[in-house]
């Protein structure tokens, strides 16, 4: 088998196991003790999280232009269909992240991690990409030839530089 077939069928079993969780975390409830939020279409607009723990809550339709999730916890969180259009995002944690469909176009996501997330049909256009960690994101190809026009750096946390999480040549 081919390093390409066994990375597509890698990705596809993940894809499966992500929505597998996904399903099963609607119907449970959050499993952690951390109380998640709900901020299901809600308006975001230039407000601040700056440091929040935000985990496992739902920003799914919201719109969150111009808000300021600097070092914010949004792992485990749903974005699906959210707008982060020029959000202050530096240091944001959007590990094992749900966002199909969402725009962090002109976001500043220096240092992110972004580990393990799903990124379907997400885009990321002029965002500052420098130090974030993309280890195990599922994108799509278009954007992660876009984003490795631009990556750079190293992450300060998972020590992985921006170029090889995304597998730019």
């Amino acid at each position: 088998m081919t390093k390409m077939g066994s990375r597509a069928i890698a990705q596809t079993m993940w894809l499966g196991l992500c929505v597998g969780w996904l399903i099963l975390s609607l119907v449970l409830g959050p499993t952690t003790a951390i109380a998640a939020e709900d901020y299901t279409y809600a308006d975001l607009r230039h407000r601040t999280f700056v440091g929040e723990d935000l985990t496992g809550s739902s920003l799914a339709g919201a719109d969150a232009r111009d808000a300021d999730f600097a070092d914010a916890d949004l792992s485990e969180t749903i974005l699906t269909k959210g707008s982060f259009y020029r959000s202050h995002m530096p240091g944001v944690n959007l590990t094992q992240s749900f966002a199909d469909r969402v725009t962090f176009d002109e976001a500043d996501l220096t240092n992110a991690i972004i580990v393990d997330a799903i990124m379907s049909s997400t885009t990321f256009k002029d965002a500052i990409v420098q130090g974030a960690d993309f280890s195990g994101t599922i994108l799509d190809r278009y954007q992660v030839v876009q984003l490795c026009q631009r990556a750079d750096g190293v992450n300060p946390i998972t020590g992985v530089a921006t170029r090889d999480s995304l597998g730019c040549r």
